[in-house]
C-alpha cells in the first residue's frame, strides 16, 4: 500500500508544479483588483489587469482535479505514455458528466428535496475524483496496452482499446458513486452540525477535519456547513456582509481565523523543514517545488502545491499537519484573533478583511505567525528524521551510501561510459524487466526475479551502486545523466 501511495505522490508532482503559477498570478491580481474578491465595479487599467491575472490563475486552480486526472494517469502508467493520460481523461469526463446535478435530477427527481445529496453532486468535480480517474486510466492502460483483438477489430488493439475499456469501467464506477458519494457527503454535513455549537473546540475540530479531508475532496461538505449558510451558520458570508457578533449567535470569524497563521507562516516553516531534511544532492529541486509553494500559501492561501507534494508519500506527516491546524484554530479562537477570507487565508485576504467590522486583534497574526512557523518546522523536522519519512528529496533508501556513490560518479562516464547491453545482462536480461523508471540519479526497476541480478556485471557496466529493496524492486545508481540512459533502455525495451 505504501508503495502504491508513494507512486501516486510522485505522479502528482507534474500537475502540482503547475499550481505555483496560479497562486502567484492570483496573489498579484487580488492586490491590483480588490473588487475581484470584495465585489463592486471594476474600472481603471490596473484593476482590469488584476482581474485578468486572477482569471488566468483561476484557470488552473479551478481545474486542479482535471490536472490531477491526467497527471496521475500518465505518472502511474508503466511507460508514462500520453495515451494513459487520455485514458484517464475519458474516465474523468464520463464520471463527472454522469454525476452532474442536472442528469442526477433526471435519474432521481426526488433529490431536489434532499439538500445534502444535491450539494454532494454539485461538488463532484474535486481532487479525489481526479485522482480516482487517474488511477483508473493508468491501471487500465497498464493492463490492456498490449492486448491484441481479433483481426476484424485489429484497429482497436493495444493502446487504442484502453480508452474504450476505460469508458466502460467508468460507467460502472459512476453507478457505484451515484449511491455512495451522497452518503459520505451527507454524513460529513451531519458531523458539522454536531460540532457547530462547541465554540473554540468546535473550530479546532473543524480545521483538523478540513485539512484531513482535502485528499478526498470531501472538505467541501464541512465548508458548506461552517462558511456558507447551509445550516444557518455562514461564517464567511456574514463576515463579508459587514456583520458583527451582535448579528449572529456565534463569534463571527471563528471558523476562518485559525487558518491564517497556518497558511501564512506554518506552511513556510514546514517547507523549510522538508528542505533541510532533503538529500543535499536534490535540495535545489526541492527548494524549487516547496519554495514557490510556500510563497503561494503566504500571499494568497493556495496550499495545494505544498500539500499534494507529500500527502500521499508521507500520510503520517499529513495527519500531523492537519492536527496542527486544529490546535492553532483552537488557540486562535481563544485569543480573540478574528479575520476572514473570501478566497483563502493568505496575506491578501488578511489585508482586505482587517477593515471589516468583525475583524478583531489582527495584530496578533505576528506573534501567532512566529509561533506557527517554529512549531510547524520543529514537528515536521522531528517526524521526518525520527521515522525517515519519504518527503520530497528524502528517499527511504540508504541515502548516505547513495550520496557516496553519486559523489564518486563521473558525469561524462554516466552517459558515455555505460554499456547498455551489459546493464540488461546484469539485470537478468530484457525479459526480466517488468517496469523501468528513473529519478534524479537512479534507475528504478521492478523485476520478475531480483535474484537474477548480478551486481558485479552492473558495476562493470558502469553503475555506481545497486540497491535491492525487496518485492523484486531494484535501484541502480547511475548519476546525474540517468534520464538519457533510461530513455535509451526504454527504446530497446
Amino acid at each position: 500500500m505504501m508503495k502504491f501511495l508513494q507512486k501516486i505522490g510522485k505522479s502528482l508532482m507534474l500537475p502540482v508544479a503547475c499550481l505555483p503559477l496560479c497562486g502567484i498570478l492570483m496573489g498579484i491580481g487580488y492586490l491590483l483588483c480588490p473588487a475581484s474578491m470584495q465585489g463592486g465595479e471594476i474600472t481603471g487599467t490596473m484593476p482590469v489587469v488584476g482581474m485578468f491575472l486572477v482569471k488566468a490563475g483561476g484557470a488552473l486552480i479551478d481545474h486542479i482535479a482535471l490536472l490531477f486526472a491526467v497527471g496521475v494517469g500518465v505518472g502511474m502508467s508503466d511507460d508514462q505514455n500520453g495515451t494513459a493520460g487520455l485514458t484517464a481523461l475519458v474516465s474523468w469526463l464520463i464520471i463527472t458528466t454522469l454525476l452532474q446535478v442536472d442528469f442526477v435530477k433526471l435519474l432521481m427527481p426526488t433529490i431536489a428535496d434532499q439538500p445534502a445529496s444535491l450539494l454532494a453532486f454539485q461538488k463532484i468535480e474535486n481532487p479525489f475524483i481526479g485522482i480516482l480517474t487517474g488511477i483508473i486510466g493508468a491501471q487500465i492502460y497498464n493492463r490492456f496496452k498490449n492486448t491484441d483483438l481479433p483481426e476484424w477489430l485489429a484497429f482497436f488493439s493495444r493502446r487504442r482499446c484502453t480508452v474504450i475499456i476505460s469508458g466502460l469501467v467508468s460507467i460502472l464506477v459512476a453507478a457505484v458513486l451515484f449511491f455512495i458519494w451522497p452518503i459520505l457527503f451527507g454524513g460529513l454535513v451531519s458531523l458539522g452540525q454536531g460540532i457547530a455549537d462547541m465554540g473554540a473546540v468546535g473550530a479546532g475540530i473543524y480545521a483538523f477535519l478540513n485539512r484531513l479531508l482535502i485528499p478526498l475532496g470531501l472538505h467541501h461538505a464541512l465548508n458548506n456547513v461552517f462558511w456558507f449558510d447551509t445550516i444557518g451558520l455562514g461564517d464567511l458570508t456574514h463576515f463579508w456582509a459587514g456583520h458583527t457578533d451582535a448579528d449572529v449567535p456565534w463569534s463571527l470569524g471563528i471558523y476562518m481565523s485559525g487558518f491564517f497563521p497556518c497558511m501564512m507562516f506554518g506552511i513556510p516553516g514546514a517547507a523549510l523543514a522538508i528542505i533541510h531534511c532533503a538529500n543535499p544532492k536534490r535540495r535545489k529541486y526541492v527548494i524549487g517545488i516547496l519554495g514557490s509553494a510556500a510563497l503561494c500559501s503566504f500571499v494568497c492561501g493556495v496550499t495545494e502545491p505544498f500539500e499534494f507534494a507529500f500527502m500521499f508519500c508521507a500520510p503520517m506527516l499529513y495527519v500531523a499537519y492537519a492536527l496542527l491546524y486544529g490546535i492553532f484554530s483552537y488557540a486562535t479562537a481563544l485569543l480573540g484573533f478574528r479575520a476572514g477570507f473570501s478566497f483563502s487565508a493568505g496575506a491578501t485576504d488578511l489585508l482586505f478583511s482587517s477593515s471589516l467590522p468583525a475583524a478583531q486583534n489582527t495584530w496578533l497574526i505576528l506573534p501567532l505567525g512566529i509561533v506557527a512557523f517554529v512549531v510547524f518546522y520543529v514537528v515536521f523536522r522531528v517526524l521526518i528524521r525520527q521515522f525517515n519519512l519519504p518527503t520530497p528529496g528524502n528517499e527511504p533508501e540508504d541515502m548516505e551510501d547513495m550520496e557516496e556513490s553519486i559523489e564518486k560518479a563521473d558525469i561524462k562516464e554516466a552517459v558515455e561510459g555505460i554499456d547498455i547491453e551489459a546493464l540488461f545482462q546484469g539485470l537478468g536480461g530484457v525479459g526480466n524487466i517488468v517496469v523501468l523508471d528513473n529519478c534524479a540519479t537512479r534507475l528504478r526497476l521492478e523485476l520478475k526475479d531480483d535474484t537474477a541480478v548480478d551486481e558485479n556485471k552492473l558495476k562493470a557496466a558502469g553503475a555506481k551502486g545497486v540497491f535491492k529493496l525487496g518485492d523484486n524492486n531494484v535501484q541502480v545508481v547511475i548519476g546525474m545523466k540517468v534520464q538519457k540512459i533510461a530513455d535509451i533502455m526504454k527504446q530497446k525495451l
